[in-house]
């Protein structure tokens, strides 16, 4: 269990208002397992250890039902004092009326000053903060398999698309498989945003942001199908359909498969396994074909909810300031690969893959290269958001289908959406 500190002290004093309430709260995520797990529960041993009671109702699986159990609360007059919500999810909530300002709280911790300038509209959605930021994940990783790569002859990872293709190629030709994959919507959602981001950023922005179908239907956006076609036909294996994601890992921690795409929550996932950066991996940014340093953006959040209970206003109080504490910050991202929502933290002592990333996000940042992910709920609404994944996973899992006919079709399914 975590001591008391100095800044936890601090955070119990902004309850004197409210001092005879008993800061508690019962918190709505998905982190059901594994390092998600083991990251949230340093949340609740925090906000136990500064005085408060912890209690948290975690729903498996997709953001989907996350936010169907917090419809459920909301309709039977129930709204959960916190949830893990994120992007355009914030926004709509908030219209709602029904999320508690944190602008005191924020006003008196200075959050404006250190926390993420592209955070801030997010967690802002009309002016006024109604979430509190938990970490930056970065979307576009390659993770490489220094065992595979040397037996295929890969000296360095990738930084083009055509070098990626050519370094698959080499691990094909040794016997291996060149991506470890495993497929379900947001898997398969991800790597295509990947490929599209790395390809052509403004058609990204275009389609991915802005739901612009025009530019879904695109011979860009087709070109992107044909280089993830490849990749699924000729760099993944014909079992990624039914392989769930530590089998996926462990091919890669083999040495049989040389490359994952996935985001940094990979880091926490290898970590938990043992596994050694140098040693057992390499991570670099995903290919770009632009030159630049590029950045994918999904941030974890926690929106609150108007109270009437007392103690769970004050548990709101104490539970903001606590995700917001640099020492939540710290050892909540260390366990989860991410990097901390606040640019002040000093990360000397992470992981040398969540240094590149915070090098990497000021980077995009000068460049103009940073995005939000479509694929983790970033950007367009989760309906549409909705269509382009399954449009995506068929596409994957149907080999059949053409890439034209797939531009055809995302676009399609959006607009019907509208």
């Amino acid at each position: 269990m975590l001591k008391p500190t100095g800044f936890l002290v601090a955070a119990l004093c902004a309850l004197a208002s409210t001092a005879s309430a008993e800061p508690k709260t019962n918190m709505l995520h998905q982190w059901a397992s594994g390092s998600d797990a083991e990251a949230i529960a340093k949340l609740g041993e925090m906000f136990t250890a500064a005085g408060g009671k912890w209690e948290q109702t975690s729903i498996a699986g997709h953001t989907a039902n996350t936010l169907a159990k917090l419809r459920a609360n909301v309709v039977a007059g129930d709204a959960p004092p916190a949830v893990q919500l994120k992007g355009p999810e914030i926004a709509e909530w908030n219209a709602t009326g029904m999320t508690a300002s944190l602008d005191p709280l924020a006003a008196k911790e200075g959050w404006d000053k250190v926390v993420a300038p592209e955070l801030l509209p997010v967690m802002k959605p009309t002016g006024t903060w109604v979430a509190a930021p938990m970490n930056i994940h970065r979307v576009n990783w390659l993770w490489g398999s220094p065992k595979a790569m040397k037996a295929a002859g890969v000296t360095e990872l990738p930084k083009t698309w055509a070098e990626f293709n050519a370094a698959c190629d080499k691990a094909v030709a040794a016997k291996q498989v060149c991506i470890a994959h495993y497929s379900r919507d947001w898997t398969d959602a991800t790597t295509f945003e990947v490929v599209v981001y790395g390809q052509n950023i403004d058609l990204f922005r275009k389609a991915f942001v802005e739901g612009d179908t025009a530019a879904m239907r695109s011979p860009a956006m087709v070109k992107a199908f044909e280089q993830y076609r490849q990749m699924v036909s000729k760099y993944m294996d014909p079992a990624i359909a039914s392989r769930d994601y530590p089998t996926a890992v462990s091919m890669f921690a083999k040495g049989e498969a040389m490359f994952m795409i996935t985001g940094d929550w990979h880091i926490g996932v290898m970590t938990r396994s043992g596994m050694k950066q140098g040693d057992d991996y390499v991570c670099g940014q995903a290919p770009t074909d632009w030159g630049k340093p590029g950045f994918i953006l999904n941030a974890d959040s926690v929106v609150f909810f108007k109270q009437k209970n007392p103690d769970y206003v004050a548990g709101q109080t104490l539970l903001a300031s606590l995700i917001l504490s640099p020492a939540f910050q710290t050892v909540f991202n260390k366990a989860k690969g991410s990097i901390p929502a606040r640019l002040d933290v000093d990360l000397a002592d992470f992981n040398p893959c969540q240094q590149m990333a915070l090098k990497d996000l000021r980077a995009s940042i000068k460049d103009g290269t940073l995005v939000r992910t479509m694929a983790h709920n970033m950007t367009v609404l989760q309906k549409y958001r909705g269509a382009m994944l399954e449009v995506i996973t068929q596409f994957t899992n149907n080999a059949k289908t053409t890439p034209k006919q797939a531009a055809e079709q995302m676009a399609d399914t959006v607009e019907a959406q509208k």
